[in-house]
């Protein structure tokens, strides 16, 4: 099972004009290029980058194929109507603590058994106050602290979360830096009483990102849960401002080792699934 905190997710982290400007960018593509191969006019293309879309499904799908983005996907988003599928049936209890972060809202991840007050925690974002203000009352310890990437958003409330809640352990990717972190690499396992979390280098976004797979061994059929960081989002992608070619090789290679039933969790928008994303994704065209 899963709760929301008090900053509601309702829409997808990218729209059409985000999707857009980050494939231009991967493609090395203009926009008046890209409009000419396509053969949409530029000004509607700058029209839909600009968050003013009025482009019919043939020009996304055009667009699509020279970006080399999912036509089906990008057309979803474009009309408004991207899948967002069913995330139920989690073996434990997952907490999605949204908390607002300049113009958007950032996510960070309290997982734990059900009835129990001890979780674990996966990113911390901006700052204690925020996390306090989401926090859920129950949980009263952490097993342990894992971050995807330290930017300030996902990694702001580190020390203070490790010294608020007496956490045995904080964990950051390696080649990352952060005072009170410690190294989590590819292929590590750490078993936290009866979960598991084993990692992925997913480096993309950033230099050093991490993937995290939580799941029950001992319900070896039961879901899993992917949290992704900036990796994906559900109908996008994260920025690719280290390497646009590792992000969309770890995006294939993660969600290809996990079972396709595996609940992805974000770290910006809302929750989805491998499957959903595996079909349905503009960048996993």
């Amino acid at each position: 099972m899963h709760r929301m905190g008090s900053v509601a997710l309702n829409s997808l982290e990218d729209e059409l004009g985000d999707i857009l400007e980050k494939a231009l960018r991967q493609a090395g593509l203009d926009e008046g290029e890209a409009a000419r191969r396509a053969g949409v006019p530029e000004a509607r293309l700058r029209d839909a980058i600009d968050y003013r879309s009025e482009l019919r499904w043939d020009e996304l799908g055009r667009l699509a194929r020279v970006l080399g983005l999912n036509e089906v996907g990008l057309c979803a988003v474009g009309s408004g109507r991207y899948p967002r599928p069913n995330v139920d049936g989690l073996p434990f209890q997952v907490e999605v603590l949204a908390m607002s972060h300049g113009i958007g809202v950032v996510n960070a991840y309290l997982v734990s058994d059900l009835g129990s007050r001890t979780g674990i925690l996966f990113d911390t974002g901006s700052g204690i106050a925020a996390l306090s203000a989401v926090w859920p009352d129950h949980i009263t310890d952490l097993s342990a602290v894992f971050l995807t990437h330290v930017e300030t958003e996902h990694a702001g409330a580190l020390c203070a979360v490790t010294e608020r809640f007496g956490a045995a352990a904080a964990y950051i990717p390696e080649g990352a830096a952060a005072p009170c972190g410690q190294t989590a690499a590819e292929g590590m396992k750490w078993q936290v009483g009866d979960l598991q979390v084993d990692v992925f280098a997913t480096p993309g976004h950033a230099a050093a990102h991490n993937s995290y797979l939580v799941r029950r061994p001992g319900a070896p059929e039961a879901r899993a849960l992917l949290v992704a960081g900036d990796m994906i989002f559900a109908g996008s992608a994260g920025g690719a401002y280290f390497c646009h070619r590792r992000l969309r090789a770890n995006l294939r290679r993660v969600l290809e080792a996990v079972p396709p039933c595996t609940v992805i969790a974000p770290g910006h928008g809302p929750m989805t699934t491998v499957e959903n994303e595996l079909r349905f994704n503009p960048f996993l065209g």
